[in-house]
């Protein structure tokens, strides 16, 4: 793939998938506009951008949990004059516990970020895509996303499930357009996402064949955005999963998972 002369905007880019994406189409030439709450990662990996591939990167802090937010983050994109091309959708965290442990505000911000502002982004990125008659959409969703919900983590699957069925009507909108939309499911990846959702000593325990490191993940995403697949699960165990979970009738899938997620989410 190369991607020179391409915008990028990668949302959830100050660690882990994000900060992969962004120096994987960085090495591809995409230029990127980086986007999450902590700026002073994001200014850093966008020096390690221009100095590594020489390419113009950009950092603007967002807090995707806000409404108003990605119309904001679109505005000043347009004031700098970058016609965005390639969007990932990736800003994420996970809200453990039972459901109603939690008080309804921050139910909202997680929605608002993982649902709401994903959607947005996309509403705001896709016009001038088609306008241009390319583009790239990969939302990071997750295997969660394609196997029956459990206790805990509540809305997490929920959310994911939402994205793998959005992208799917996404892409048949945009087929012949020159716009390819795609949903990433891993698995367990390697990333800071444990330690902020403090779940990372349960996690440690799970067999090491359940994970992935973070890159591998990254290159099938693109890859297969590249070759018009709408939904990618990376990893043979992640896709021997999905497929159980398939081919199990749906009370004994259930099952599965609920025996199995106790394993690894806090409630």
């Amino acid at each position: 793939m190369n991607y020179r002369g391409r915008w990028a905007l990668v949302t959830g880019a100050s660690a882990g998938i994000g900060a992969v994406f962004a120096r994987r189409l960085a090495a591809q030439g995409a230029n990127i506009a980086l986007a999450a709450r902590r700026k002073d990662r994001l200014e850093a990996l966008a020096e390690e951008l221009k100095t590594t591939h020489g390419v113009d990167a950009i950092a603007f802090a967002a807090d995707f949990s806000k409404p108003e937010v990605p119309r904001d983050l679109f505005a000043a994109i347009e004031r700098e004059g970058l016609p965005i091309d390639i969007l990932i959708n990736n800003a994420g965290y996970g809200l453990p516990g039972y459901f109603d442990q939690h008080e309804w505000a921050a139910h909202r911000d997680f929605l608002e970020l993982m649902v709401t502002s994903y959607a947005h982004l996309a509403r705001l990125a896709l016009p001038g895509m088609r306008e241009r008659g390319w583009g790239r959409v990969i939302q990071v969703s997750s295997v969660a996303g394609l196997i029956p919900g459990s206790a805990g983590h509540t809305l997490y699957g929920a959310a994911k499930a939402f994205l793998v069925s959005f992208s799917q009507s996404l892409a048949a909108e945009c087929e012949g357009t020159g716009v390819h939309v795609s949903a990433l499911c891993p698995g367990f990846t390697y990333s800071e996402f444990h330690d902020v959702n403090k779940t990372r000593g349960l996690v440690s325990q799970l067999p090491q064949h359940m994970f992935m490191q973070a890159e591998p993940v990254v290159d099938g995403a693109i890859r297969a955005v590249e070759a018009g697949h709408v939904v990618y699960v990376p990893g043979l165990w992640n896709k021997f999963v999905v497929w159980l979970a398939k081919a199990l009738p749906r009370p004994w899938a259930a099952a599965m998972v609920r025996r199995q997620s106790a394993k690894f989410r806090r409630t």
